[in-house]
């Protein structure tokens, strides 16, 4: 044999000997998962035990990611160990986690990315129909778009906070890469047709008026419902993600249309139940002050006063009456944090209504 030959032998065999080695431990560490469960359930007989901890698991991936040796990338190692806590979670009993669908949607990709791929996701057909079912009980935690760095907030998800008793328990942000999609069967045909949703056409429109000018832009539900249309119908194209693309069966024509590289999309997780501090959390309120002069300014002094910093402040209209509108605001830090409840407790003293969404940890992955 050659001096290759046998190198590649030799580390052929210690591969096969880590591997089993880590089998190895990941099977103990599952034991050691359905072990916290039944020391749960055996704490809280006859409750609905919650066995996904979202301040937990944010405190394992931060620290596997400050820990990673090398030479994988953090990221690469934190999702490895996020699909790792996934499966055995799953062991128990596995998640139903609504989403906005259909099927090969981006939210669904958040989901996956957030969950890992060891839960059931369930397709709900609009963003007020994932809060029913968790609402109701049906889904464990849902997940819906809250805003768009091109295109900004989605006013639909702000509007359900206002009525649903739902908190926000995590957050996770997916790069969104769009595509020009085709059927490789109707390959050779023109097209006249590209469908998307609104939202991936704002997102796309300086690539379409530069290469697809005159086209016809159909808007849709979904980039999921674009790429089932694309894939049944000659002529037509479809603006969606991988996701949509392997679900389809579709071909790439043009690779990442999207006008700003950095293009993102932040989801929120919703559940029923409040999350614990995890050391690195956000949190989030709805505000309705007083019509009267200096009430922006009411609202936001405690802030700079106790030097916490505000990351996102949106306004919605009331439903309560004509004119009137409500801050949506989003700050570092925990409602423990003796800190922030000082500054909620100024602010409900001028407030009308001061409703407290949930604190949740900074998106890790």
């Amino acid at each position: 044999m050659t001096d290759e030959a046998t190198r590649l032998g030799e580390l052929r065999e210690e591969i096969d000997s880590l591997d089993q080695q880590i089998m190895a431990l990941i099977s103990k560490r599952a034991e050691c998962a359905q072990e916290v469960a039944h020391v749960k359930m055996a704490a809280n007989p006859g409750e609905d035990v919650f066995f996904y901890r979202p301040e937990r698991e944010a405190q394992v991936l931060r620290r596997i990611k400050e820990q990673n040796p090398g030479p994988l990338p953090d990221e690469e190692m934190a999702r490895l160990f996020r699909e790792i806590m996934s499966a055995c979670l799953a062991l128990e009993k596995p998640m139903h986690i609504a989403f906005l669908g259909p099927v090969g949607t981006f939210t669904q990709a958040a989901a996956l990315k957030h969950f890992g791929h060891s839960v059931v996701s369930v397709p709900m057909p609009a963003i007020d129909a994932v809060f029913r079912e968790v609402e109701s009980g049906a889904a464990h935690y849902g997940v819906v778009p809250v805003e768009n760095s091109t295109e900004g907030m989605i006013n639909h998800t702000l509007d359900m906070f206002m009525s649903s008793p739902l908190k926000i328990c995590g957050e996770v942000q997916l790069r969104i890469h769009h595509h020009l999609l085709v059927n490789p069967a109707h390959e050779g045909q023109e097209i006249t047709r590209i469908y998307s949703h609104q939202q991936s056409f704002a997102q796309c429109r300086k690539w379409l008026d530069a290469n697809r000018y005159g086209v016809e832009r159909i808007t849709v539900s979904s980039n999921a419902e674009a790429a089932r249309r694309a894939a049944e119908e000659p002529g037509t194209a479809a603006i969606a993600g991988d996701m949509a693309a392997e679900l389809y069966g579709l071909e790439k024509l043009a690779n990442s249309i999207e006008d700003r590289p950095d293009n993102t999309t932040r989801f929120l997780i919703i559940g029923r139940e409040e999350v614990p501090a995890s050391g690195h959390d956000k949190s989030s309120i709805l505000v309705s002050m007083r019509n009267k002069p200096g009430a922006l300014y009411q609202l936001l002094e405690p802030f700079h006063k106790h030097n916490i910093s505000l990351t996102r402040i949106e306004t919605r209209p009331s439903p309560s009456g004509t004119w009137a509108y409500v801050f949506y605001i989003d700050f570092e830090g925990h409602m423990e944090d003796d800190t922030v409840h000082r500054v909620l407790s100024e602010i409900d003293d001028d407030a009308v209504e001061l409703k407290r969404l949930g604190s949740y940890p900074i998106g890790v992955l």
